[in-house]
Order: C-alpha cells, then structure tokens, then sequence
C-alpha cells in the first residue's frame, strides 16, 4: 500500500443503506487518492478501546472511496450547526454524510481535494497525448548528419 499524504483527519457521519437508514460515525482519513472510512468504536472497555488517533496506525477494515470512481460531492445542507452532503460516484450510487459545521467543512475538503485529483489527471492525459501525438510526428523521419 502507498503511504499517501493525509490532508485531513477526523469524523464523519455516514448514512446507512438499510431500511432505517440511520447516521454511523466513522473515523475518515482525506489522502490524495480518495477517502478511507474506519468503523468508529466508543470507548468504554478501558483506554484500548479508543480508536486509534492520528499518526497511527490505522485499523485494517476501511471502506476506500477513491476519486478516481467519484463523479462529484453534491447537495449540500445546513441544518442545526450540521453540514449534510452527498458523494455522488460514477455509477450514479449517493453515499450521504454529515459533519459538524464548525471549521473548515468536510464536504469542501473532499470536493477541493476531488477537483485537485480530477485536475492532475487532466494535465497527465493531456500532456500524455501532447507527447505521443509529437513523439509520432518526427519518430519515422530519418536523423540528419
């Protein structure tokens, strides 16, 4: 596995796909591929039980949404000092959150850090047919001497 930058570092809620649809809190890691949710346990049995904190390691299950399968992060809310947003993926699945609205937002983070991805890649696919398309024009011709 890559060690990728972590932008940001922090919780989350998510909501569930079953019939009650109820919030989860996860613990969300922001890389530059995409970000990792790690299920959230409540302390209770002591201080093993505390979820391991930044620059840790983390636990082994994590659900990875990679921006390279996101289309957008939409349908921002606010509502009772909570910012409820929607990562829109490529096939058309919504995965809804909700954070806290204090400081700087999760659902701008992951939407600059998705632009900052979907820009890179651009540049890389373009430059990449800008060179093939000049290696091909002078790679047939004949050195001069």
């Amino acid at each position: 596995m890559n060690a990728q930058k972590v932008m940001k570092e922090g919780f989350l809620e998510k909501r569930s796909n079953g019939l009650l649809q109820l919030w989860k809190k996860k613990r969300c890691v922001l890389t530059e591929d995409g970000l990792r949710l790690y299920p959230w346990k409540r302390s209770g049995a002591g201080a093993g039980a505390v979820q391991a904190g930044p620059g840790s390691a983390p636990p082994a299950k994590a659900k990875e949404l990679r921006f390279e399968r996101m289309a957008t992060v939409d349908c921002v809310e606010y509502k009772r000092g909570l910012v409820y947003f929607t990562i829109v993926m490529a096939g058309g699945k919504e995965i809804d959150f909700r954070c806290q609205q204090e400081g700087t937002a999760w659902n701008a983070e992951v939407a600059l850090a998705l632009v900052r991805f979907k820009n890179l890649l651009a540049v890389q696919t373009g430059r990449t047919g800008h060179l093939s398309h000049l290696g091909s024009t002078g790679e047939d011709e004949a050195p001069e001497s």
